[in-house]
């Protein structure tokens, strides 16, 4: 019985990667979250305010990427799914 030493790193490889990248968008998520409670964000005409939603939206599509990767995921493990 002999080991596909190559696909064993592949896959190595390939899980590393997208465990960074959930990581990152997770906190890019959590840091934008936060952004909206710092003092000084609140300018003229409503800008900080509108900053406020953005970082809120985008916060909420980086924890929704999360989300569909774990789902992803768990579609990949589970063969009752397919």
């Amino acid at each position: 019985m002999a080991l596909d030493w190559s696909g064993l790193g592949e896959v190595a490889v390939i899980s590393v990667g997208a465990t960074v990248g959930v990581v990152f968008v997770f906190a890019l998520g959590v840091r934008l979250l936060s952004r909206r409670h710092e003092p000084g964000g609140a300018g003229p005409g409503g800008a900080g305010r509108r900053a406020s939603v953005l970082a809120r939206t985008v916060a909420g599509l980086c924890f929704l990427a999360c989300a569909a990767a774990v789902a992803y995921g768990l579609y990949l493990i589970v063969p009752q799914f397919h």
